[in-house]
């Protein structure tokens, strides 16, 4: 009777040391498969892929493929299970997201930024003034995107002069389709140009040297970035938010749009429902993944410093900020990235 009850515990510990073990090894990266991240091309999305990357990488020994794209042909090919990953995803702007959600084809994972903003804005000596460059008030009036129609020649297009310039996202981008709708539904599109960066980087240079040499510029931002953590913005109010007005926005296809502002940002891991549903233990790990928004935006405020420095600035987090990024992980996972960022 002792004997048989040794031997029944023996297997017990077995069987619940082999069930830890395997609660921090990946299924999908154990069967050899690479997981295949959107590389994504904003600061904040450069920065978190790395970060997921790195924990992927270095704590369950994934081999990770960085796929470069633009937002609308990542969540095309996330449906399709062709990337299983994208680090920072804004849940519900997207009619090709929302579409294949509703098809159970992708899934919303953890709480990757909390506290996120974004919209129209205008530098805030624009409306107030700034005494340290003597730089007077251009608009002390203007507050509202309705206001905008009596501000084109403030705002004045280079090359349309007789309209003013409103710096969009870049082609490809989920906010540019949206903001371009915007245009259309607060009467903006005899009034303004809808100028498309080529890029994130080409976007930031033009808000940041306007911003340098003190004139107006009109421009859709968001925030965790470095831009927002440097310089001084007023963000100009839109129409309260409205549900069916937002779908409006998110469908290109849509002649006659309403205004809204933008809900409350939620951004999340998007995965493909195939990785979702094959590797719990890296969707344990997503679950748990969050940078808090102060730090997020010094991090970035770093990489703004030295251009193409997140993997950089992915080294500093681990090597320093261990008390939050060991939350998102079991020990033996945290030892093993630990090992590899301090040298212990």
């Amino acid at each position: 009777m002792q004997r048989s009850t040794c031997s029944t515990l023996f297997a017990l510990a077995l069987a619940l040391s082999a069930g830890a073990a395997a609660a921090t090894t990946s299924p999908w990266c154990q069967s050899g498969k690479p997981v295949k991240v959107a590389g994504l091309n904003w600061e904040s999305g450069e920065l978190l892929t790395e970060l997921v990357a790195t924990v992927l990488e270095q704590g369950y020994g994934c081999r990770v493929e960085r796929v470069p794209s633009n937002t609308i042909t990542i969540e095309n090919a996330l449906a399709q299970n062709d990337i299983q990953l994208v680090a920072e995803e804004w849940v519900g702007r997207s009619e090709i997201w929302n579409k294949a959600a509703a098809a159970g084809k992708v899934k919303a994972v953890g709480n990757v930024i909390v506290g996120a903003t974004e919209g129209w804005y205008v530098p805030e000596y624009v409306v107030k003034g700034e005494k340290t460059r003597k730089i007077r008030p251009a608009a002390p009036q203007l507050q509202a995107v309705s206001d905008l129609p009596k501000y084109k020649q403030l705002f004045r297009d280079n090359e349309e002069p007789d309209k003013g310039r409103f710096l969009n996202c870049p082609s490809g981008w989920t906010c540019e389709g949206v903001n371009s709708q915007k245009l259309k539904a607060y009467g903006l599109t005899d009034s303004y140009v809808n100028f498309r960066p080529g890029s994130g980087a080409a976007l930031d240079a033009a808000v940041a040297s306007a911003y340098q040499r003190g004139q107006p510029v009109l421009f859709y931002y968001w925030s965790p970035t470095a831009l927002m953590g440097k310089y001084r913005f007023i963000q100009l109010t839109e129409p309260a938010y409205n549900e069916a007005c937002f779908k409006t926005l998110t469908d290109r296809n849509q002649a006659k749009p309403c205004g809204s502002a933008a809900p409350e940002a939620v951004i999340q891991a998007g995965v493909s429902r195939v990785f979702h549903d094959a590797d719990p233990v890296l969707i344990d790990f997503l679950g748990k993944f969050n940078v808090p928004l102060p730090l997020l935006n010094a991090a970035l405020a770093g990489m703004a410093n030295n251009p193409g420095s997140a993997a950089v600035q992915s080294r500093r987090f681990f090597a320093t900020r261990p008390d939050i990024w060991r939350a998102w992980v079991p020990d033996d996972v945290a030892q093993r990235i630990a090992a590899r960022n301090t040298g212990k």
